[in-house]
């Protein structure tokens, strides 16, 4: 599964890096991401969590963050049990635009936990939201 999505918001990239180079700030804005804590430097144990329903589906993964400039963010599944995990990668950019900046979110996964059809929606909902609440908090700060 793969998804992108872009938002507008009306402030340059400096203001909106601090919300989306530290994956603790993203309980603050995205929804999917119910718990992020930091557990070393770049690296944080992360759990997602989305209703369907009165059904909920959650998982715990450990991001590390492999890529930080100032345009460009990345964070990759990065386990240390031993055992083989499906990938997760997810990448935001930050562009200057006339009105602010342009914040794209790539998010692949390479499991089946999330894409059985309707959770492939459900996922992308969730995003979606997250772009909302991104421009509200960053418009605010």
């Amino acid at each position: 599964m793969q998804y992108s999505s872009d938002v507008i918001v009306t402030v340059a990239p400096s203001v909106v890096h601090p919300y989306v180079a530290d994956l603790s700030r993203y309980v603050e804005w995205m929804p999917m991401v119910h718990d992020a804590e930091a557990v070393d430097d770049g690296v944080w144990n992360v759990e997602l969590r989305a209703k369907v329903g009165v059904f909920a589906r959650s998982k715990r993964l450990r991001m590390k963050r492999t890529m930080n400039t100032s345009q460009q963010i990345v964070f990759e599944r990065d386990e240390i049990d031993g055992r083989r995990h499906s990938p997760w990668k997810m990448s935001v950019e930050l562009k200057a635009a006339e009105a602010g900046c342009v914040v794209t979110v790539d998010l692949a996964y390479g499991g089946n936990l999330w894409t059985a059809g309707i959770l492939d929606r459900v996922l992308a909902a969730q995003v979606d939201a997250g772009k909302t609440g991104l421009a509200r908090i960053v418009q605010g700060a």
